[in-house]
């Protein structure tokens, strides 16, 4: 019995130490796909972004994958601070409220950062400054944002074009999900004007303007934007970090020359 007794002591024995070696051989690994980043470091993140808003973000006729200033920049970021993003396309004023509702972690979609809007949500630090102009067709009589009171004027919903529009001017303001469909009846004689972001507009203008189209007027409301977050988002710092160190090493010199033709001033 003494010999039974010690064999099953010694069994117990050797199966606890074999448990013990397990458990610190997984310990081990977790430890090593962290270092790999696979912790928080290697999150994915879903980020919200439009799908035509050229040149900032687009799909590319090619591919179907989505590209343009934004996205790459946004992916520079991410491989600079070593996390992935999924891109996931949406309306524009979709892409305001899930921020602000939390159901996206990370927005970008050349979205200006304002006062009102930053009460909602937070924002990295600006990547681009610009403004708002009018676009009209080449032969229109409208010289200025001071020309629109009662003339149809298209904008994109939920853009500080529309705001703009609806507190400032007497202009019939038809606001559509993508602002493509606003140029288009401007180019098809349907609108009077366009108002919307400066480089958006210069964009189609040069693109598919085909000689019919102009801006006129000054830049209004000089905007920069920002990359947007939920409110006291705890991606915030890192987003800035790696934006400052994409500035500082010359990659985003290369990305601005590559979609605006030359380097920021």
């Amino acid at each position: 019995m003494k010999k039974m007794f010690m064999l099953i002591i010694t069994i117990l024995s050797i199966s606890l130490l074999a448990a013990c070696g397990n458990s610190g051989s997984t310990e081990g690994e977790t430890s090593g796909d962290s270092g790999d980043g696979s912790s928080s470091e290697g999150e994915t993140y879903t980020v919200a972004t439009d799908a035509n808003f050229k040149p900032f973000e687009f799909k590319d006729p090619d591919t179907g994958e989505m590209t343009g200033f934004d996205i790459e920049l946004l992916q520079a970021i991410a491989d600079e601070e070593g996390f992935q993003v999924e891109f996931k396309t949406m309306k524009f004023a979709g892409l305001l409220s899930g921020l602000q509702a939390g159901r996206y972690p990370i927005g970008i979609a050349g979205i200006s950062i304002t006062d009102e809007r930053k009460e909602k949500m937070d924002f990295s630090d600006p990547y681009y400054d610009s403004g708002l102009i009018l676009m009209v067709p080449k032969d229109s009589d409208i010289q200025s944002i001071d020309d629109v009171d009662g003339k149809s004027v298209g904008t994109r919903q939920g853009s500080t074009s529309e705001e703009y529009l609806n507190n400032k001017t007497d202009a019939t303001v038809e606001s559509f999900p993508d602002i493509i469909t606003a140029y288009m009846d401007v180019k098809n004689g349907r609108l009077d004007a366009a108002l919307y972001d400066l480089p958006n507009v210069q964009y189609f203008v040069q693109q598919q303007g085909e000689g019919e189209l102009k801006t006129v007027g000054d830049v209004l409301q000089g905007e920069s934007y920002g990359i947007a977050l939920p409110k006291d988002s705890d991606l915030t710092e890192t987003i800035n970090s790696g934006l400052q160190t994409l500035k500082d090493n010359g990659t985003y010199d290369e990305l601005y020359e590559k979609y605006f033709g030359e380097a920021p001033e």
